[in-house]
């Protein structure tokens, strides 16, 4: 069984999504709260909506508030959050698994990420499975830019703003990695 919970963050209404085996699924505010749940809605037709979570979903959902509103000083909260990743390829797995070891106000290029995983040569990939996170901004893929003339895109509401956004609020936070922060081209 899936469960649904909508919840405020300093962005707007977030969502979260989890069964039995972890979270399976976050997303950052769309335009209005209503549509926030119809999309999460969308996203899980089977989910149940519940205001009762479970101590480990109120975790991360506190650690998605807190991310959102520049208080989190490194990605322990995050990385402490259970994913059920099961649903995806195996190759997205992989890739989300290494976005989420890098530090809270760094950023990287989709060729650094291809590279980490041991495959320079496909960023382009990278770039799919960034766009289909289905754990944003649990698993920050907002920290992963296009290098170049490229200026990538960001799949969540508001687009390369929102992107520019979450990358503020994390240089206001961690300033001590301000500089570790790639140029965002909008």
């Amino acid at each position: 069984m899936i469960c649904l919970h909508g919840f405020d963050t300093a962005l707007g209404r977030c969502g979260i999504a989890w069964n039995e085996l972890g979270v399976c699924g976050s997303q950052l505010p769309e335009a209005t709260a209503s549509l926030s749940r119809d999309r999460l809605r969308q996203r899980f037709p089977t989910g149940r909506e519940t205001d009762q979570l479970p101590l480990q979903i109120a975790a991360a959902v506190h650690a998605v508030q807190r991310l959102l509103a520049g208080e989190l000083a490194d990605n322990e909260e995050l990385l402490a959050i259970v994913l059920d990743d099961s649903a995806l390829p195996e190759f997205h797995r992989q890739v989300l698994t290494v976005t989420r070891q890098i530090p809270l106000g760094q950023t990287c290029s989709y060729g650094e990420l291809a590279a980490r995983l041991g495959q320079p040569g496909a960023a382009r990939a990278v770039g799919q499975a960034e766009g289909r996170n289905p754990f944003a901004p649990i698993v920050p893929c907002h920290r992963v830019l296009a290098s170049g003339k490229g200026q990538g895109g960001f799949s969540a509401h508001g687009g390369l703003l929102t992107k520019q956004r979450l990358l503020a609020i994390e240089a206001s936070s961690a300033p001590e990695w301000t500089g570790q922060q790639m140029t965002l081209k909008l």
